[in-house]
């Protein structure tokens, strides 16, 4: 009797410790592929930033370039730069072409604001504190020119019908000169396309008078004294923001204040500080859309209304 009972309590024993070991096993079977396949991260989101054409294409990319590699390690986001072929290009691209913001021109800043609602964020600062830039119309010294008489038949270079240093100052200053037709008024008028041609053209002759920003202006007349010796400045606008970072209203919040931060804090680290040589700044300040009241009162002065101001078929 009592041998009976020991080899039952020997059998129940057996199958607890049976019981236990099975459970175990199942246990680490169902927990194996959790901490052997992690689940995959989200692909790394895509920012594409459009670039008007102030300057040589080539030239143009390799100045951003540090800025967008900056952008791209601070925010996590693959920071894309798109080359537009005309300043005019940029308020349709963001539709057309899908992209997230720009370095957006004074002039198509403003008519962002106004017909797209992009966001400014911030604009660079230059050497000795500058974060503005006027428009400037000039010829050359020999030419004699200083009346509206002394314009008449000559040949005039705008940049682009969406800038404001060289298309809404030559529209001011012929107004002051008594001109109200510049059409019948110049023999030849015609579009540069970018500042640095405006200026170009002027210097070898092709045109007679331009317009060009001064920031532009003064970045070529260290290239070339010629510029500076050579070129005579007729007038000059209102101070309005350098170009500026703005971005579509709907992109998402959390990133747009990254960017902005980002761009606000690269002169107080070694890696931003290097991006910004590279640049040609010294550091980003906040750009709002106040900034821009000083290009809708330009523009109030020759007659545009930005909400309505059709700068393609003008």
């Amino acid at each position: 009797m009592r041998l009976c009972c020991v080899r039952d309590g020997i059998r129940i024993l057996l199958c607890g410790f049976f019981l236990l070991f099975w459970a175990g096993c199942s246990d680490e079977q169902s927990a194996a592929p959790a901490s052997a396949s992690p689940p995959s991260p989200a692909p790394a989101t895509k920012i594409v930033i459009g670039l008007i054409p102030e300057m040589d294409i080539f030239v143009q990319k390799k100045r951003y370039e540090p800025i967008a590699r900056y952008l791209s390690q601070k925010t996590g986001a693959q920071v894309e730069l798109k080359i537009l072929s005309r300043y005019g290009n940029i308020l349709n691209n963001f539709q057309s072409e899908g992209l997230d913001g720009a370095f957006f021109g004074s002039f198509t800043g403003a008519l962002a604001i106004k017909r797209l609602g992009v966001e400014p964020l911030a604009r660079p600062e230059y050497e000795g504190g500058v974060s503005s830039y006027y428009g400037m119309v000039f010829a050359r010294k020999d030419s004699g020119i200083k009346t509206a008489r002394d314009v008449k038949g000559k040949v005039f270079v705008f940049v682009d019908k969406a800038t404001t240093a060289g298309w809404l100052l030559p529209l001011y200053f012929f107004r002051t000169l008594g001109i109200a037709d510049y059409r019948a008024w110049f023999r030849e008028t015609y579009f540069s396309g970018t500042h640095e041609d405006a200026i170009h053209d002027v210097l070898s002759g092709k045109a007679d008078l331009g317009a060009a920003k001064d920031l532009v202006f003064n970045r070529l007349a260290k290239e070339d004294p010629r510029i500076a010796a050579e070129l005579n400045i007729l007038t000059t606008s209102p101070a309005v923001p350098a170009n500026t970072l703005a971005v579509r209203h709907d992109l998402d919040p959390a990133l747009k204040k990254v960017m902005q931060t980002s761009l606000l804090a690269m002169d107080q680290d070694a890696e931003g500080r290097q991006a910004l040589v590279q640049f040609g700044a010294s550091r980003f300040i906040e750009t709002r859309v106040q900034d821009y009241q000083p290009v809708i009162e330009y523009a109030k002065r020759i007659g545009l209304d930005l909400a309505t101001y059709d700068y393609v078929n003008d």
